[in-house]
């Protein structure tokens, strides 16, 4: 069995790194939590050093804005999105059990399975992603360097990059805590390294001549930014942190998850920001393939170490999303041990990356229309959660999170019918026509006097902030007698253990 270790580079812990984690959607139990906040600045630093965060310089300025625009939208959304992990997180440390069995407090032990099937999807779908994006970054220098780049390079670098994501997660926690630390290092030094090689191609006149956009046009800018990075992972959040002592400060936990999780995405989108604001081909050509253009801008001798630091960057993202989409599967109701849920989750990643790879023709498109699309229920899911958590004063009963007919409920219909209308509100509320296939949204941009799929609002994606919204109202306002009730009652047995007599 694993624990967080007190250090990540300790003696201990590497040994825990090379056991296959046995836990699944149990609790954790006390002798096992150890370390402190501090120690979740390593997954979430890792799991977002990537630089892929350069990348999302160009797709800023996709929505037309102009330089400071852009900035404030990508800090603001970075910031706000991650500090809704960091919340989330606390819930980790209060109840030691996955996101999305904390999860079951909110929706109930059945009813829950609703939101873990919507959050297997968007973790599958991240890890698909990036595990495609490390594929055609790796044939792009191989490319540039002679040594092919063609159909096998690409076959070749998939299944390397599969391996290594597929590994972590079946493997489990351990092992990736071990990973994220010296993915953190090593791709801390050599993104210092690119940035210093290629500020030369930063020209300020032009950065700072981009003209300025709406104020749709930012907001649509600023939703993209926290789907993109916080909302992504939000429904992960205490998959980390439950390995902490309960007694752990909640604020450290807030503050660690939030700053490590922020870090690299802030310091890479300013400077993805003034290299995209520099040169309108770059910018385009980031769209189609975001770390292949990139290293275009680099000398011939610091190919191998950049395709290095963006394989192992992405790779990072795509260990913990396949750790969490396993925990997300079982959660929806899959009986199998956690690293055969992980294994499935990596032949349907490894089906995805090969359609993007050898396929898709507009990688922005495609990317734009999922992020969008699954970040409104998420977005909603996120809402109830949050309000959830704040107005609980006592840790969760862990026996009652598996028990149907506990505290918690078996399949209570206002977070369900909840979360559907939220979802329902938010996609008439965002548009997706770089995809052909959610053409359908924004049926409410019309009625609701927005302009209709072609109007001023059309791509300010107004629906993820109005599902996370609904959903948080829908539940904080109506929700402190159904917790105090709960809370009041008496601790229920462990998990197992059967009731005493009455």
């Amino acid at each position: 069995m694993t624990a967080l270790p007190q250090d990540p580079l300790d003696g201990a812990s590497a040994n825990r790194a090379l056991r296959v984690e046995t836990h699944g959607l149990d609790v954790i139990e006390d002798a096992e939590r150890h370390g402190t906040p501090r120690t979740l600045f390593w997954p979430w630093f890792g799991a977002n050093v990537s630089v892929l965060g350069l990348g999302y310089g160009a797709f800023a300025f996709g929505f037309g804005i102009s330089f400071g625009q852009a900035l404030a939208a990508g800090v603001l959304g970075i910031v706000v999105s991650f500090l809704l992990c960091g919340f989330v997180a606390v819930a980790g440390k209060r109840g030691s059990a996955p996101t999305m069995v904390l999860s079951r407090a909110a929706y109930g032990v059945r009813g829950n399975r609703l939101p873990s099937v919507v959050s297997w999807m968007l973790t599958v779908g991240w890890e698909t992603v990036l595990t495609a994006l490390a594929t055609m970054a790796t044939a792009t220098v191989f490319s540039r360097l002679g040594w092919g780049g063609g159909t096998e390079t690409k076959a070749v670098a998939l299944l390397v990059v599969a391996a290594l994501t597929v590994a972590g997660g079946v493997m489990g926690f351990g092992l990736i805590m071990r990973l994220q630390t010296w993915i953190t290092l090593i791709t801390g030094v050599l993104t210092v390294v690119y940035v210093v090689l290629v500020a030369d191609r930063i020209h300020w006149s032009t950065v700072a001549a981009l003209p300025s956009g709406s104020a749709q046009q930012f907001i649509g800018a600023l939703v993209f930014m926290m789907t993109g990075f916080g909302l992504g992972w939000v429904n992960a959040a205490a998959d980390y942190s439950r390995y902490l002592p309960r007694a752990a400060s909640s604020r450290g936990v807030i503050g660690w998850t939030t700053f490590g999780g922020s870090l690299a995405p802030l310091v890479l989108l300013v400077f993805g920001l003034l290299l995209a604001g520099s040169s309108a081909p770059l910018s385009q050509a980031i769209g189609a393939d975001p770390i292949g253009a990139l290293s275009t801008l680099l000398p011939t001798w610091f190919l191998v170490p950049f395709a290095v630091v963006a394989v192992l960057g992405l790779v990072g993202g795509a260990v913990l999303d396949i750790y969490s989409s396993g925990l997300a599967l079982l959660s929806a109701g899959l009986r199998v041990p956690r690293p055969l849920a992980a294994l499935l989750d990596g032949v349907l990643m490894i089906a995805g990356a090969v359609y993007i790879v050898f396929f898709a023709d507009d990688f922005l498109g495609q990317f734009t229309g999922f992020l969008t699309t699954l970040g409104v229920p998420i977005a909603a899911w996120a809402g109830v959660m949050l309000a959830d958590l704040a107005l609980r004063r006592r840790d969760y009963d862990d026996g009652d999170l598996y028990r149907p007919h506990g505290r918690y409920g078996d399949v209570p219909l206002l977070p369900l019918l909840l979360t559907l209308a939220a979802t329902a509100v938010g996609w008439g509320l965002v548009t997706n026509t770089a995809a052909h296939w959610l053409t359908w949204q924004g049926y409410l941009l019309g009625p609701l006097g927005l302009g209709g799929r072609d109007g001023s609002w059309a791509y300010a994606n107004l629906g993820v902030l109005a599902a996370l919204a609904l959903a948080f109202l829908g539940t904080l306002l109506p929700g402190p007698g159904r917790v105090r009730r709960q809370e009041a009652q008496a601790p229920s047995p462990a998990p197992g253990a059967k009731a005493p007599a009455p």
